[in-house]
């Protein structure tokens, strides 16, 4: 991260994880805005007195690894770039400041998003009985599921001081699968994550007045298109070319 960066971020009060839990939102719409980072610092700089940041052990940035399951025929990333209107995503998430770690189930369902996880010890490439057993829950039947991509990044994450709101901003991404591997580390992923969608909070009123739009964007089909050469990937293929722009 950069030094202007740094700065902007050491202005915001802090939040501890504990009081996240106000803030969960494990119901809720997801609305994404892609951009690149030298934007992002002066984007900030007008919004301390409206969010707090989360900080664990001293530290604003907090680093994720991820590992994505999916079926031999990548069903979930088939279902995304068709347009499913409801859809999952099966991934193992481990927060490396906090060593926590979680199996989590996503359901992208007419608009909103529903998480549902567990916490378990550490990553599983073979997933276990108890993690079957979680994912057939969720899903509503048995799937036989396969390691389909690594995924790293660093995350600042905004609390709104008033509103049920927080704001996610990923920066550093990397893929890895099969020893392939890409890396985007200029280009920002921000998530703004409510109950109920709204245009008129302050920072996303900030990404409206610079015409940076929503943009459906998954880190997960991203990192496959990106290192899987025999999916399908036409409903990505405008995303694909914004992030060439973003990047180049």
């Amino acid at each position: 991260m950069n030094q202007e960066l740094n700065n902007v971020i050491a202005d915001f009060q802090s939040i501890s994880l504990q009081e996240m839990d106000e803030v969960k939102l494990l119901n809720r719409t997801d609305t994404k805005f892609v951009f690149t980072k030298s934007e992002l610092a002066s984007l900030l700089k007008d919004s301390t007195k409206d969010y707090k940041v989360l900080t664990i052990n001293n530290q604003r940035y907090s680093t994720y690894k991820t590992l994505y399951f999916d079926t031999a025929d990548y069903e979930f990333y088939l279902n995304h770039q068709k347009g499913k209107e409801n859809r999952f995503k099966v991934r193992i998430r481990k927060y490396i400041e906090s060593s926590l770690c979680f199996l989590e189930v996503k359901n992208k369902k007419k608009g909103r998003t529903l998480k549902k996880r567990i916490a378990i010890s550490d990553f599983q490439t073979d997933l276990d009985k108890e993690s079957c057993a979680f994912i057939s829950q969720c899903l509503n039947e048995k799937k036989e599921l396969y390691p389909s991509l690594w995924n790293s990044f660093s995350r600042i994450t905004l609390v709104n001081q008033v509103l049920k709101e927080r704001l996610t901003i990923d920066t550093d991404l990397t893929f890895e699968i099969n020893g392939k591997s890409k890396n985007l580390p200029n280009l920002v992923i921000a998530e703004v994550k409510q109950e109920r969608v709204s245009r008129n909070t302050p920072l996303v009123s900030k990404l409206k007045a610079r015409q940076i739009r929503p943009t459906r964007m998954s880190k997960y089909c991203i990192g496959c298109v990106f290192l899987k050469d025999d999916l399908k990937y036409n409903s990505f293929k405008e995303k694909m070319l914004t992030i060439n722009k973003l990047t180049a």
